[in-house]
Protein backbone atom coordinates (compact mmCIF):
# COMPACT_ATOMS: atom_id res chain seq x y z
CA UNK A 1 0.00 0.00 0.00
CA UNK A 2 1.73 3.76 -1.39
CA UNK A 3 0.57 6.65 1.15
CA UNK A 4 0.67 9.90 -0.45
CA UNK A 5 1.14 13.20 1.63
CA UNK A 6 -0.08 16.57 0.56
CA UNK A 7 2.17 19.32 1.87
CA UNK A 8 1.33 22.27 -0.43
CA UNK A 9 -0.38 24.67 1.14
CA UNK A 10 0.54 28.38 2.65
CA UNK A 11 -1.41 28.25 5.82
CA UNK A 12 -2.13 32.04 6.56
CA UNK A 13 -4.91 30.91 9.17
CA UNK A 14 -1.24 29.94 11.40
CA UNK A 15 0.83 33.62 10.14
CA UNK A 16 2.78 34.84 11.90
CA UNK A 17 4.33 31.27 12.16
CA UNK A 18 3.72 30.14 8.92
CA UNK A 19 4.76 32.19 5.94
CA UNK A 20 5.29 31.67 2.43
CA UNK A 21 8.88 31.01 2.30
CA UNK A 22 8.24 28.66 5.59
CA UNK A 23 4.62 26.97 5.34
CA UNK A 24 2.99 25.91 8.94
CA UNK A 25 3.31 22.43 7.94
CA UNK A 26 7.37 22.86 8.10
CA UNK A 27 7.13 24.30 11.31
CA UNK A 28 7.67 22.58 14.78
CA UNK A 29 3.91 23.45 15.75
CA UNK A 30 4.06 20.22 18.30
CA UNK A 31 6.87 19.31 20.49
CA UNK A 32 10.00 19.50 18.18
CA UNK A 33 8.37 17.79 15.24
CA UNK A 34 7.01 19.67 12.01
CA UNK A 35 2.87 18.57 11.47
CA UNK A 36 4.66 17.08 8.21
CA UNK A 37 7.28 14.88 10.26
CA UNK A 38 4.08 13.65 12.59
CA UNK A 39 2.18 12.56 9.28
CA UNK A 40 4.70 10.65 8.42
CA UNK A 41 5.77 9.03 11.51
CA UNK A 42 2.59 7.87 12.21
CA UNK A 43 2.47 5.45 9.16
CA UNK A 44 5.37 3.91 10.42
CA UNK A 45 6.36 0.66 10.63
CA UNK A 46 3.15 -0.25 8.51
CA UNK A 47 4.54 1.51 5.93
CA UNK A 48 8.14 1.74 4.40
CA UNK A 49 9.63 4.64 3.68
CA UNK A 50 9.63 3.74 0.14
CA UNK A 51 5.88 3.82 -0.02
CA UNK A 52 5.26 7.12 1.27
CA UNK A 53 5.22 9.85 -1.30
CA UNK A 54 4.96 13.93 -0.74
CA UNK A 55 2.95 16.47 -3.00
CA UNK A 56 4.01 19.96 -2.31
CA UNK A 57 4.92 22.93 -4.08
CA UNK A 58 8.98 22.79 -6.41
CA UNK A 59 9.79 25.52 -3.99
CA UNK A 60 9.52 23.48 -1.13
CA UNK A 61 10.90 19.90 -2.64
CA UNK A 62 14.10 20.68 -0.57
CA UNK A 63 12.61 21.30 2.44
CA UNK A 64 10.44 18.31 2.35
CA UNK A 65 13.98 16.03 1.91
CA UNK A 66 15.58 17.86 4.83
CA UNK A 67 12.87 17.12 6.82
CA UNK A 68 12.23 13.37 5.70
CA UNK A 69 15.28 12.11 5.18
CA UNK A 70 14.45 8.59 4.70
CA UNK A 71 11.64 8.85 1.98
CA UNK A 72 13.02 8.61 -1.57
CA UNK A 73 14.02 11.88 -3.15
CA UNK A 74 11.95 11.06 -6.30
CA UNK A 75 9.10 10.38 -4.24
CA UNK A 76 8.58 13.81 -3.36
CA UNK A 77 6.59 15.28 -6.11
CA UNK A 78 6.95 19.18 -6.51
CA UNK A 79 4.19 21.38 -8.51
CA UNK A 80 5.57 24.22 -10.56
CA UNK A 81 2.43 26.12 -9.67
CA UNK A 82 -0.49 25.62 -7.71
CA UNK A 83 -3.47 24.43 -9.47
CA UNK A 84 -5.57 23.67 -6.77
CA UNK A 85 -6.15 20.08 -5.19
CA UNK A 86 -7.59 18.72 -8.52
CA UNK A 87 -4.58 18.32 -10.31
CA UNK A 88 -2.39 18.12 -7.44
CA UNK A 89 -4.22 14.66 -6.13
CA UNK A 90 -4.42 13.37 -10.24
CA UNK A 91 -0.52 14.06 -10.17
CA UNK A 92 0.32 12.13 -7.46
CA UNK A 93 -1.84 8.94 -9.12
CA UNK A 94 -0.53 9.67 -12.35
CA UNK A 95 2.61 8.85 -11.14
CA UNK A 96 2.10 6.04 -8.56
CA UNK A 97 -0.08 4.35 -10.73
CA UNK A 98 2.47 4.20 -13.49
CA UNK A 99 4.38 1.63 -11.90
CA UNK A 100 1.38 0.49 -9.10
CA UNK A 101 -1.75 1.07 -11.04
CA UNK A 102 -3.84 -1.82 -8.69
CA UNK A 103 -1.62 -1.45 -5.58
CA UNK A 104 -4.19 0.93 -3.19
CA UNK A 105 -3.26 4.47 -1.81
CA UNK A 106 -3.91 6.43 0.65
CA UNK A 107 -4.61 10.24 0.60
CA UNK A 108 -3.73 11.91 3.47
CA UNK A 109 -2.97 15.81 4.89
CA UNK A 110 0.39 17.28 6.02
CA UNK A 111 -1.21 19.42 8.57
CA UNK A 112 -3.44 17.68 10.84
CA UNK A 113 -2.91 15.49 14.65
CA UNK A 114 -4.25 12.24 15.21
CA UNK A 115 -3.55 10.50 18.68
CA UNK A 116 -4.88 7.38 18.75
CA UNK A 117 -2.07 6.48 16.00
CA UNK A 118 -2.70 2.90 16.37
CA UNK A 119 -6.40 2.84 15.44
CA UNK A 120 -5.48 5.11 12.43
CA UNK A 121 -3.45 2.43 11.31
CA UNK A 122 -5.41 -0.67 11.56
CA UNK A 123 -8.07 1.44 9.30
CA UNK A 124 -5.94 2.21 6.63
CA UNK A 125 -4.71 -1.79 6.50
CA UNK A 126 -8.54 -2.79 7.09
CA UNK A 127 -9.41 -0.40 4.01
CA UNK A 128 -6.58 -1.22 2.00
CA UNK A 129 -7.27 -5.10 2.04
CA UNK A 130 -11.15 -3.92 1.22
CA UNK A 131 -9.95 -1.89 -1.49
CA UNK A 132 -7.35 -4.70 -3.05
CA UNK A 133 -10.30 -7.35 -3.16
CA UNK A 134 -12.78 -4.08 -5.12
CA UNK A 135 -10.13 -2.22 -7.24
CA UNK A 136 -13.22 0.14 -8.62
CA UNK A 137 -13.85 1.38 -4.40
CA UNK A 138 -12.95 4.39 -2.62
CA UNK A 139 -12.94 4.09 1.04
CA UNK A 140 -13.23 7.64 3.03
CA UNK A 141 -12.04 7.56 6.39
CA UNK A 142 -14.06 9.84 9.18
CA UNK A 143 -13.78 11.11 12.42
CA UNK A 144 -16.87 10.76 14.60
CA UNK A 145 -17.77 14.29 15.63
CA UNK A 146 -16.73 15.52 18.66
CA UNK A 147 -18.98 18.79 18.88
CA UNK A 148 -21.32 20.54 16.02
CA UNK A 149 -18.58 21.60 13.72
CA UNK A 150 -19.60 25.09 11.46
CA UNK A 151 -16.13 25.18 10.17
CA UNK A 152 -15.52 21.40 8.72
CA UNK A 153 -17.15 19.19 6.28
CA UNK A 154 -19.37 16.72 6.71
CA UNK A 155 -19.99 13.28 5.62
CA UNK A 156 -23.35 11.42 5.46
CA UNK A 157 -23.32 7.61 5.96
CA UNK A 158 -25.62 4.76 5.98
CA UNK A 159 -26.03 1.44 7.21
CA UNK A 160 -23.22 -1.32 7.91
CA UNK A 161 -22.10 -2.99 4.87
CA UNK A 162 -19.15 -5.23 5.94
CA UNK A 163 -16.65 -5.97 8.88
CA UNK A 164 -13.09 -6.18 8.18
CA UNK A 165 -10.40 -6.69 11.46
CA UNK A 166 -13.22 -5.20 13.34
CA UNK A 167 -13.14 -1.59 11.67
CA UNK A 168 -16.67 -1.54 10.07
CA UNK A 169 -17.74 0.17 6.69
CA UNK A 170 -20.99 1.98 5.89
CA UNK A 171 -22.23 2.76 2.54
CA UNK A 172 -21.78 6.45 1.48
CA UNK A 173 -24.79 8.56 0.95
CA UNK A 174 -22.80 12.27 0.71
CA UNK A 175 -20.50 14.89 1.79
CA UNK A 176 -21.73 18.45 3.37
CA UNK A 177 -19.71 21.39 3.43
CA UNK A 178 -19.53 23.96 6.02
CA UNK A 179 -23.28 24.12 7.78
CA UNK A 180 -24.98 26.58 9.61
CA UNK A 181 -24.89 25.87 13.75
CA UNK A 182 -28.54 24.65 13.13
CA UNK A 183 -27.59 22.06 10.32
CA UNK A 184 -24.64 20.96 12.24
CA UNK A 185 -26.48 20.50 15.58
CA UNK A 186 -28.60 18.28 13.36
CA UNK A 187 -25.52 16.52 11.66
CA UNK A 188 -24.17 15.53 15.48
CA UNK A 189 -27.14 14.21 16.67
CA UNK A 190 -28.36 12.17 13.73
CA UNK A 191 -25.58 9.33 14.25
CA UNK A 192 -25.45 8.93 10.59
CA UNK A 193 -23.02 11.98 9.99
CA UNK A 194 -19.22 12.36 10.89
CA UNK A 195 -16.35 15.24 10.38
CA UNK A 196 -15.05 14.91 6.42
CA UNK A 197 -11.25 14.36 6.97
CA UNK A 198 -10.15 14.55 3.21
CA UNK A 199 -8.35 10.78 3.85
CA UNK A 200 -9.27 7.89 1.30
CA UNK A 201 -8.27 4.72 0.36
CA UNK A 202 -8.33 3.42 -3.56
CA UNK A 203 -6.34 2.45 -6.33
CA UNK A 204 -4.64 4.41 -8.85
CA UNK A 205 -6.00 2.95 -11.75
CA UNK A 206 -9.67 3.22 -10.28
CA UNK A 207 -9.32 7.49 -9.97
CA UNK A 208 -7.32 8.18 -12.82
CA UNK A 209 -10.80 6.71 -14.49
CA UNK A 210 -12.67 9.20 -12.73
CA UNK A 211 -9.90 12.18 -14.02
CA UNK A 212 -10.78 10.36 -17.37
CA UNK A 213 -14.33 10.93 -17.41
CA UNK A 214 -15.23 13.84 -15.24
CA UNK A 215 -12.36 15.71 -16.07
CA UNK A 216 -10.69 14.45 -19.47
CA UNK A 217 -8.43 18.12 -20.35
CA UNK A 218 -6.95 17.47 -16.66
CA UNK A 219 -6.49 13.63 -17.27
CA UNK A 220 -4.71 14.19 -20.69
CA UNK A 221 -2.34 16.26 -19.31
CA UNK A 222 -1.35 14.60 -15.74
CA UNK A 223 -0.99 11.43 -18.81
CA UNK A 224 1.57 12.80 -20.38
CA UNK A 225 3.72 14.10 -17.52
CA UNK A 226 3.25 10.61 -16.02
CA UNK A 227 4.42 9.36 -19.50
CA UNK A 228 7.55 11.98 -18.85
CA UNK A 229 8.16 10.62 -14.89
CA UNK A 230 11.88 9.21 -14.62
CA UNK A 231 12.92 10.11 -17.77
CA UNK A 232 15.28 13.30 -18.86
CA UNK A 233 12.52 15.03 -20.18
CA UNK A 234 10.16 15.26 -16.99
CA UNK A 235 11.22 18.79 -15.61
CA UNK A 236 10.27 20.15 -18.92
CA UNK A 237 7.51 18.24 -19.48
CA UNK A 238 6.01 18.84 -16.08
CA UNK A 239 6.88 23.01 -16.32
CA UNK A 240 5.50 22.86 -19.56
CA UNK A 241 1.83 21.51 -19.46
CA UNK A 242 1.09 21.24 -15.74
CA UNK A 243 0.21 25.41 -15.58
CA UNK A 244 -2.27 24.87 -18.49
CA UNK A 245 -3.99 22.54 -16.18
CA UNK A 246 -7.34 23.38 -15.12
CA UNK A 247 -7.79 25.40 -11.74
CA UNK A 248 -10.34 22.79 -10.02
CA UNK A 249 -10.91 21.47 -6.44
CA UNK A 250 -11.06 17.48 -6.10
CA UNK A 251 -14.23 17.99 -4.61
CA UNK A 252 -15.72 19.66 -7.90
CA UNK A 253 -13.89 17.77 -10.25
CA UNK A 254 -14.49 14.19 -8.93
CA UNK A 255 -16.05 13.70 -5.21
CA UNK A 256 -19.31 15.56 -6.67
CA UNK A 257 -19.75 13.49 -9.27
CA UNK A 258 -18.71 10.02 -7.81
CA UNK A 259 -21.67 7.03 -7.93
CA UNK A 260 -22.01 6.43 -3.98
CA UNK A 261 -22.53 2.80 -4.94
CA UNK A 262 -18.61 2.91 -5.41
CA UNK A 263 -18.00 4.23 -2.10
CA UNK A 264 -17.73 3.01 1.73
CA UNK A 265 -17.27 4.80 4.97
CA UNK A 266 -15.64 4.09 7.86
CA UNK A 267 -16.11 6.50 10.75
CA UNK A 268 -13.96 6.17 14.41
CA UNK A 269 -12.85 8.15 16.86
CA UNK A 270 -9.01 8.51 16.12
CA UNK A 271 -9.09 11.60 18.09
CA UNK A 272 -7.97 13.72 14.55
CA UNK A 273 -7.77 17.64 14.52
CA UNK A 274 -6.99 19.75 12.31
CA UNK A 275 -4.49 22.24 13.30
CA UNK A 276 -4.15 24.54 10.22
CA UNK A 277 -5.41 27.29 12.15
CA UNK A 278 -4.36 28.75 15.79
CA UNK A 279 -8.15 27.94 17.29
CA UNK A 280 -7.84 24.47 16.06
CA UNK A 281 -4.45 23.81 17.03
CA UNK A 282 -5.26 24.91 21.07
CA UNK A 283 -8.61 22.86 20.79
CA UNK A 284 -6.65 19.81 20.08
CA UNK A 285 -3.68 20.30 23.06
CA UNK A 286 -6.10 21.33 25.39
CA UNK A 287 -5.76 18.63 28.40
CA UNK A 288 -5.63 20.96 31.39
CA UNK A 289 -9.00 22.79 32.83
CA UNK A 290 -7.78 26.44 32.28
CA UNK A 291 -7.92 25.24 28.85
CA UNK A 292 -4.41 27.20 28.31
CA UNK A 293 -1.90 25.83 25.63
CA UNK A 294 1.51 27.31 25.88
CA UNK A 295 4.82 26.86 23.67
CA UNK A 296 8.13 28.66 24.28
CA UNK A 297 9.55 30.83 27.79
CA UNK A 298 5.71 31.52 28.86
CA UNK A 299 4.22 32.83 32.51
CA UNK A 300 0.50 32.82 33.06
CA UNK A 301 -1.09 34.76 35.97
CA UNK A 302 -5.11 34.11 36.43
CA UNK A 303 -4.96 33.96 32.40
CA UNK A 304 -8.05 31.61 31.09
CA UNK A 305 -8.78 29.68 27.38
CA UNK A 306 -5.63 31.32 26.24
CA UNK A 307 -3.22 30.07 23.70
CA UNK A 308 0.62 31.84 24.27
CA UNK A 309 3.09 30.43 21.43
CA UNK A 310 6.63 32.24 21.79
CA UNK A 311 9.54 31.77 19.45
CA UNK A 312 11.40 34.28 20.87
CA UNK A 313 13.87 34.82 23.26
CA UNK A 314 12.00 36.98 26.12
CA UNK A 315 9.71 35.96 28.25
CA UNK A 316 5.70 36.24 27.31
CA UNK A 317 3.37 36.85 30.51
CA UNK A 318 -0.10 37.69 31.17
CA UNK A 319 -2.28 38.68 33.66
CA UNK A 320 -5.90 38.56 33.93
CA UNK A 321 -6.99 37.62 30.17
CA UNK A 322 -8.76 35.37 28.85
CA UNK A 323 -9.73 33.57 25.15
CA UNK A 324 -7.03 34.88 23.54
CA UNK A 325 -4.33 33.91 20.81
CA UNK A 326 -0.68 35.49 21.58
CA UNK A 327 2.02 34.37 18.91
CA UNK A 328 5.57 35.45 19.25
CA UNK A 329 8.24 35.14 16.55
CA UNK A 330 11.12 37.09 16.19
CA UNK A 331 9.77 39.65 13.89
CA UNK A 332 5.95 39.51 14.19
CA UNK A 333 3.68 39.62 17.74
CA UNK A 334 0.09 38.78 16.83
CA UNK A 335 -2.50 38.97 20.02
CA UNK A 336 -6.26 38.71 18.66
CA UNK A 337 -9.75 37.70 20.49
CA UNK A 338 -9.95 33.64 19.94
CA UNK A 339 -12.91 34.47 17.81
CA UNK A 340 -10.98 36.29 15.85
CA UNK A 341 -9.16 34.29 13.80
CA UNK A 342 -10.63 34.39 10.28
CA UNK A 343 -9.11 37.90 10.52
CA UNK A 344 -6.08 36.73 10.42
CA UNK A 345 -6.02 35.53 6.53
CA UNK A 346 -7.54 39.47 5.74
CA UNK A 347 -4.89 41.04 7.53
CA UNK A 348 -2.00 39.28 5.99
CA UNK A 349 -3.19 39.53 2.65
CA UNK A 350 -3.51 43.64 3.29
CA UNK A 351 0.15 43.20 4.02
CA UNK A 352 1.11 42.75 -0.01
CA UNK A 353 2.54 45.77 -1.85
CA UNK A 354 3.38 47.36 1.41
CA UNK A 355 6.42 47.76 3.14
CA UNK A 356 5.51 44.60 5.43
CA UNK A 357 5.15 41.78 2.49
CA UNK A 358 8.04 40.58 3.34
CA UNK A 359 6.15 39.00 6.44
CA UNK A 360 3.44 36.98 4.63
Amino acid sequence: MKAIIFAGGVGTRLWPLSRKKSPKQFEKIIGNKSTLQLAADRLRPDFAWSDIYVSTGKMYVNMVQRQLTSVPAKHVIGEPVMRDVGPAVGLAAAIIGKTNPTEPMVILWSDHLVKKQELFRSILKASGEIVAKDPEKIVFVSQKARFASENLGWIHYGKEITTKDSVVFHEFIDFQYRPDAITAKKYFESGHHAWNLGYFVTTPQFLLSLYKRFVPNVYSGLEKIANAWGTQEYDAVIDEIYPTLEKISFDNAILEKLDPSQALVVSDNIEWSDIGAWEALKEAQETTEDKNVTQGKVLLTDTKDTLVYNYGKQLVATIDVSELLIVNTNDVLLVCKKTSVPKIKKLVESLAHTEHEELT
